[in-house]
């Protein structure tokens, strides 16, 4: 049986379902494994954007993979057929490679594309994002923004654009219902009656991007020449006490500023400087 020569799997594709870089790796069982019907066949998968440097490796028995990708660049995936010691009198046997690759279909120059794209998720509550138009754009070109996380059946697009001059700059999300601790997929596309514009996609995670509210208030009080006492409250909102590291910046006589970071705990903070 080691001698024997088996096929990798069948019908080795990559699937857009339109989840703005979220996609489907899909393949059948490999032909001829009549002589293998008590083994478990596993199938070894790689994938990779195209200029990455290092492939990611899963092994599975099933005929299916899902993961995140950059579509701004090229997708690319290899697998091939695995069988057991035991199958193949003591040493595992691997298939040829079948390999298949993946890219959006090119449209508009590069320089069309949204510049400086930055999104906040503020207090862990509200998500913006903002951007500036793409290089050498015509009068008529606007942007649409789309996103999408799983839970979500489809992709969505932004409903409250923020605008410039009647073009869209930016967008306020709505609440983002189970959106956190998952990636979190946009594309921001234009158009234009008189020239094509090049997509952008972004992937990132939402408590990666928080910025929490100030302190509500801040008192100082001089106790004597030696000391001052600030005293502050924990920011409203739903980010946990523990959470928050807070930074302290203070000069004596117009002197170089003093920074102190600290990481307290509390719903009222005392610190004597």
């Amino acid at each position: 049986w080691n001698h024997t020569v088996f096929n990798p799997p069948q019908g080795f594709e990559i699937v857009d379902p339109g989840y703005l870089g979220y996609l489907y790796l899909q393949w059948q069982p490999p032909l001829s494994l009549d002589n293998f019907k008590e083994c478990t066949v596993q199938y070894e998968l790689k994938y990779r954007n195209i200029d990455s440097e290092s492939w990611k490796t899963i092994i599975t028995k099933n005929l299916h993979y899902k993961d995140g990708f950059d579509l701004n660049k090229g997708v690319e995936a290899k697998i091939h057929t695995l069988l057991p010691g035991r199958c193949t009198n003591g040493s595992e046997v691997q298939s040829s490679w079948s390999e298949t690759t993946y890219w959006t279909l090119p449209q508009g120059n590069l320089e069309t594309k949204i510049q400086d794209m930055d999104c906040v998720y503020y207090n862990w509550q509200y998500l913006l994002c903002s951007w500036k138009p793409g290089m050498g754009i015509h009068f008529d070109t606007n942007y649409n923004l789309f996103y999408w996380y799983e839970g979500l059946d489809h992709a969505l697009q932004c409903a409250d654009y923020i605008k410039a001059n009647g073009k869209n700059i930016g967008c306020r999300f709505p609440y983002l219902e189970s959106s956190d601790y998952k990636d979190f997929y946009i594309c921001v596309n234009g158009s234009s009656e008189s020239q094509s514009i090049r997509p952008s996609y972004f992937i990132f995670q939402l408590q990666n991007i928080v910025k929490p509210l100030p302190p509500d208030y801040l008192s100082v009080t001089v106790k004597n020449s030696e000391e001052i006492k600030l005293k502050w409250s924990i920011p409203r909102g739903p980010i946990p006490s523990g959470c928050f590291i807070y930074e302290i910046k203070f000069t004596e006589d117009d002197a170089t500023w003093v920074v102190r970071t600290l990481h307290l705990f509390g719903k009222i903070v005392n610190v004597a400087l």
